[in-house]
């Protein structure tokens, strides 16, 4: 636990929250004053120019630094939240000092994201007035309810965050944490609404003229974009963790500290790898009603303009589990006993790199008149097979099962199973992943000789053996391992240098992934802001290339990093007056 004197360091709850609902407070009365007195004596007009970048850029680039921050917000009280609770269930403080150490960061994080809305609302208002004029009269009283969420998560994190001290460990305080967390997820919820919208809209007449504010809400991809944002801001919050700990660890002074934060990274890094893993499985769930609401916007996505940007995709989630499988298999070094299963990792490796190849392999090729005509068409008359569903389907899922194995490996690596059926256990748990394998090989050659729309019901069955695979395995292994026998404990610290890259990598990755694919999703609208009821008519309207569009995002991706980097080195700086004083 902690000191008194660290309690003595924090004010009241009763201050703190007065001094966060001040804080937001100003900064709404401040945008408030910004729309009337300056952006509300503006002549009126459909679209505004904004000097040097245009209005398009200046607007993406605020937003994707504001949901790039939001994700951050949202991920980190929810990785806390669990840390907590399971420092509550095993005894072990350590969870609560990871959980602490993070929830400190928020302080200046929860500020910046807010700004960031901000700039993005007056931006919003000043450059676009007709598009926020539509998008007010479908959803203003949404605008009032996201008003509220947004205080009450002020106060739940002041609240979470002051009790710290007094209350941490406590069932009392776990109940603040999920508050904190049901107030950031409704937010999520609520804003999704509004993107969705644009995307797939719904309870509307043909003249966008409100029917159902129910309709508009809940649209086809409503709960998609749920579903994998909320698994995306886990996987992303426990990325950024898992950064935060490798500088930590790569700048610590002394063993004990190294020690530390090498087990941070471990928990963060397991925390981004484990909601990875479905996170595949979502982005389909979200493509399908895409497809189901316009099969023409489908189309745009997966083979038109936008197809080689999933090429660009496959590469940045190669690289992820990559990345991802490399840190768990230099994690075995730590461990001793884990020998017997180095033997495994280049047979995971080559499994893992084939299907990225494949999964990266694009149907048609940039090619030259004549070598089209040597090939005898714009596809690869060998590789072109790999270009197609059925082979991507497969190979990302077999990937995942890789991966899956590398974490199961990894956590029993110093445990041998004492249990009498403990052979007969690991027999069922590989006919499972091998079961697995061999239903997505099998779907994945038929998939070749069926129509398309039989094809695509084939990936279901593809899902459905991974999961089941997974849950299989999972079950025997707690089962199996309980009352294990030990061959000795793990030596937090003993990793090298470059096992931390790996982690700033998938940091780095997801980042860059995430703003990618927002590009992705607001770009196959085209030429609308509310697709099919709201043309997009700005003079800077286009559909931004792919390379234009990797610029803008890297800008975004630097940004927000080194703002985050920014906070790091703030709260590095207070955590060292601290101990100073």
């Amino acid at each position: 636990m902690h000191s008194s004197g660290d309690v003595a360091k924090h004010p009241s709850v009763s201050k703190g929250i007065l001094k966060g609902v001040i804080k937001v407070s100003v900064i709404l009365l401040l945008v408030y004053a910004i729309v009337e007195l300056f952006i509300g004596r503006l002549p009126q007009a459909d679209y505004r120019a904004f000097p040097l970048t245009g209005s398009r850029i200046a607007i993406w680039i605020v937003a994707q630094v504001h949901l790039l921050f939001g994700a951050f917000v949202l991920a980190v009280p929810l990785f806390a939240l669990i840390c907590e609770i399971i420092a509550l269930k095993t005894k072990d403080e350590r969870y609560n000092q990871l959980a602490y150490e993070f929830v400190k960061l928020l302080h200046m994080a929860f500020t910046t994201t807010a700004i960031f809305g901000a700039l993005l609302l007056i931006a919003l208002i000043g450059l676009y007035p007709k598009f926020f004029d539509h998008m007010t009269k479908i959803f203003k009283p949404t605008y009032y309810v996201y008003v509220l969420l947004l205080f009450g998560e002020v106060i739940a994190f002041y609240v979470y965050y002051y009790s710290w001290h007094k209350l941490v460990g406590r069932p009392l305080h776990i109940f603040y944490g999920a508050l904190l967390n049901f107030f950031g997820i409704s937010i999520m919820v609520a804003a999704n609404a509004w993107a969705a919208y644009m995307q797939t809209p719904g309870g509307v007449d043909e003249s966008g003229n409100l029917v159902s504010l129910w309709g508009a809400i809940n649209t086809y991809t409503w709960m998609p974009i749920n579903i994998h944002r909320t698994i995306a801001n886990i996987s992303y919050g426990g990325s950024i963790a898992g950064a935060y700990a490798a500088f930590r660890f790569l700048a610590a002074e002394s063993d004990e500290e190294r020690a530390r934060y090498d087990w941070m990274g471990y928990v963060g890094s397991f925390i981004a790898i484990a909601a990875l893993l479905p996170l595949p499985f979502a982005g389909y769930f979200l493509t399908m009603e895409m497809y189901a609401f316009s099969q023409q916007m489908g189309i745009t996505l997966m083979g038109g303009v936008f197809s080689w940007l999933f090429i660009i995709q496959a590469v940045l989630i190669g690289v992820l589990f990559l990345a991802a499988n490399y840190y768990l298999w230099l994690g075995m070094m730590r461990i001793k006993g884990s020998e017997r299963y180095a033997k495994y990792n280049k047979w995971l490796l080559l499994v893992v790199t084939i299907c990225v190849i494949v999964w990266m392999t694009p149907h048609s090729i940039v090619a030259s008149l004549e070598e089209a005509r040597k090939m005898g068409g714009t596809h690869h008359p060998i590789l072109g097979v790999l270009g197609v569903m059925s082979a991507k389907n497969t190979a990302v899922n077999i990937m995942i099962l890789a991966t899956f194995l590398s974490f199961i490996l990894y956590k029993r690596a110093n445990k041998i199973a004492t249990v009498s059926w403990a052979k007969t256990g690991a027999l069922i748990q590989w006919l499972a992943l091998a079961l697995a394998a061999g239903i997505n090989i099998f779907y994945g050659i038929y998939g070749y000789f069926v129509e398309a729309i039989v094809r695509l019901g084939f990936s279901n069955y593809m899902v459905y053996a991974v999961l089941g695979a997974m849950l299989i395995v999972i079950a025997i292994d707690i089962l199996m391992f309980k009352g294990a026998r030990t061959t000795g404990p793990i030596e937090w610290g003993k990793m090298p240098p470059r096992s931390q890259y790996a982690l700033f990598l998938l940091a780095i990755t997801f980042t860059w992934t995430m703003g990618l694919m927002g590009y992705a999703r607001s770009g196959i609208r085209e030429y609308w802001h509310v697709y099919g009821i709201l043309r997009d008519k700005a003079p800077d309207a286009f559909t931004p290339t792919l390379g234009y569009a990797a610029n803008i995002v890297s800008v975004t991706t630097l940004l927000f990093l080194g703002l985050v980097a920014w906070i790091v080195a703030l709260g590095i700086r207070a955590e060292k007056s601290g101990k100073s004083h």
